[in-house]
């Protein structure tokens, strides 16, 4: 990027082709080349999504205008590129009509910023608090590289990525009072929410190249959007009507999103990067980050989280919240969540995100060639000390199955959610054969939130084989003799695995165990001993595997009688 921190011309974002060949480009050469390329490369997992919805998603919608039906979308998607009215109509909207409002460094309408933003005390802060694996402030992470008295310098094309990340996933913490917010008092603001995107769980679908995530993540909208939508940095042709406080000055307001574009740019913070001159060039690092704007309530279009449907909600609250992702979970052991394709009929539940349901409808019609290999990707902040702080990122990417996303043809969506149950409970007769184990040697069963459990180390070494699988499956088609296949090797692994942890647990456990102990509850007695345990352990496993089960039965009378 140049001195001027363009972000239309400046090599800021890094591309990676099919051959893995990486790039440094700029907006308009990133979306231009956008079926050439493979992925953006971003440093952490929770920079793709506030990437897409503050800067690339906006522009294409804004520029080139979202499908109006799915044979739109279908006909976008089979030309596997940006046609070339698209780029004309993107080059024009970069270079001619915001051409002064995508520069990071400009006197008066900075990108993503407020121009002469200043505190009430007259400081700034060091850049790191625009990074959430550097120490500043209350968020000092464990292993971090640097302390607080280091200072941070960020190239311009690293700081435009960690100001997007900002606005995205900011803690809720206690933020400088800015000259000019009303709202500010004694010098700071409390109150704050996280960043938008710090509500939710984040799911991004990704396709073969960039021009296909770009489109994955486009909604098809049959009334197109909103003519008084805009996105920030149009600002200024939003009605007056519709009220809030402009993301150019330092005033903030509690406010719901005026539609997606304003949604997906929503200005959670009233920023400022402050630069200065090095050996190497141009470098951010101090920075003043005030409080912005708070979204009221995550809307239903939000495109990029699943949902919790509540079907009686208290009074004020709405059918529907945003789900996050729980934390040391892979992807995969949310499936269940991910392919809830249609709404609970009793009670409550989860609801995928609009984007996976949109897809399913997609490939129904046929617009996604069957064996497409969609991915999906995950993310997610976990805040701690009233939000203050960040103390777990999430990330994972997994295949999936476009078939399992097919609302009214659920077969496959069946099997998969089998999978992922047969591991689950798997995990949890291991974690009882542990607890009996332990009683059996003259202690207690672990606490409910303590302790190194077996059925986490078996859930991890089944990681791959379930990553193995969902690929797999993404070729299937209608064979289900295929898939009844696929099930039995799944289910011969999960049991593999399983004796494995098992047979650890037998041996860790003392020889008094072998005898074991009676303990009495109530009026009851209960015997534990190791045999037994174990006996208890392969008799629920065969429950949980018929398929493994069945086989293992057939294999012995076959031998026999040949």
């Amino acid at each position: 990027m140049d001195v001027e921190g363009d972000l239309v011309h400046g090599a800021w974002l890094t591309g990676v082709d099919a051959a893995g060949v990486t790039r440094e480009v700029g907006l308009l050469d990133a979306l231009a080349g956008a079926h050439t390329m493979r992925r953006l490369e971003v440093p952490v997992a929770t920079m793709l999504p506030a990437l897409l919805r503050q800067l690339l998603l906006p522009v294409v919608f804004d520029a080139t205008g979202v499908p109006r039906s799915r044979q739109e979308w279908a006909e976008r998607f089979e030309r596997g590129r940006f046609s070339a009215d698209e780029l004309e109509r993107l080059t024009h909207y970069l270079k001619t009509r915001y051409a002064d409002r995508f520069r990071l460094f400009a006197d008066e309408r900075p990108f993503g910023q407020v121009a002469g933003l200043a505190a009430l005390n007259g400081e700034t802060k060091s850049a790191a608090q625009l990074v959430p694996s550097v120490a500043s402030g209350n968020n000092v992470p464990l292993f971090s590289a640097l302390s607080e008295a280091d200072e941070l310098l960020l190239t311009p094309g690293e700081a435009a990525l960690w100001l997007l990340h900002v606005h995205c996933w900011d803690t809720a913490s206690i933020k400088t009072g800015a000259v000019g917010d009303p709202q500010a008092n004694k010098g700071k603001t409390t109150g704050n929410p996280t960043g938008p995107l710090g509500q939710l769980g984040v799911i991004v679908p990704t396709g073969r190249t960039l021009y296909e995530t770009l489109l994955l993540n486009t909604p098809v909208l049959p009334d197109g959007l909103d003519p008084a939508d805009r996105p920030q940095w149009a600002w200024h042709e939003r009605p007056d009507s519709l009220g809030g406080k402009s993301p150019a000055g330092p005033a903030w307001s509690d406010r719901p999103a005026g539609g997606l574009l304003d949604l997906l740019t929503f200005q959670a913070r009233r920023i400022r990067l402050i630069t200065c001159e090095t050996e190497h060039g141009l470098r951010v690092h101090r920075a003043i980050v005030s409080a912005g704007d708070r979204l009221v309530q995550t809307p239903e279009i939000d495109p990029h989280t699943a949902w919790q449907h509540t079907a009686k909600p208290k009074k004020g609250q709405p059918h529907r919240r945003p789900r996050r992702h729980p934390s040391g979970r892979a992807a995969w052991q949310g499936l269940g969540s991910l392919l809830a394709m249609t709404l609970p009929q009793e009670g409550d539940g989860p609801y995928t995100s609009l984007l996976l349901r949109q897809i399913g409808d997609l490939q129904a019609d046929g617009a996604l060639p069957e064996g497409y290999p969609l991915g999906v990707e995950t993310s997610g902040l976990e805040y701690g000390t009233q939000s203050a702080v960040v103390e777990n990122a999430i990330g994972d990417e997994l295949p999936l199955p476009v078939a399992a996303l097919l609302a009214e043809d659920d077969w496959l969506r069946v099997a998969l959610l089998e999978c992922t149950a047969q591991a689950d409970h798997a995990a949890r007769a291991l974690d009882g054969l542990n607890n009996d184990l332990r009683r059996a040697s003259g202690g207690d069963p672990l606490p409910r939130d303590k302790g190194n459990r077996p059925s986490a180390q078996f859930l991890h070494a089944l990681d791959a084989t379930m990553r193995r699988l969902l690929a797999g499956l993404q070729t299937v088609g209608a064979d289900e003799d295929l898939l009844e296949r696929a099930q039995l090797a799944w289910e011969q692994s999960v049991r593999i695995a399983a004796v494995r942890e098992a047979d650890n647990l037998l041996a860790a456990a003392p020889p008094r165990a072998v005898v074991g102990r009676t303990v009495k509850t109530g009026d009851k007695e209960f015997v534990y001993r190791s045999g037994k345990a174990v006996g208890i352990f392969h008799a629920k496993l065969a429950e949980i595997l018929p398929r493994a089960a069945e086989e293992r039965r057939v294999q012995p009378e076959e031998a026999a009688a040949a």
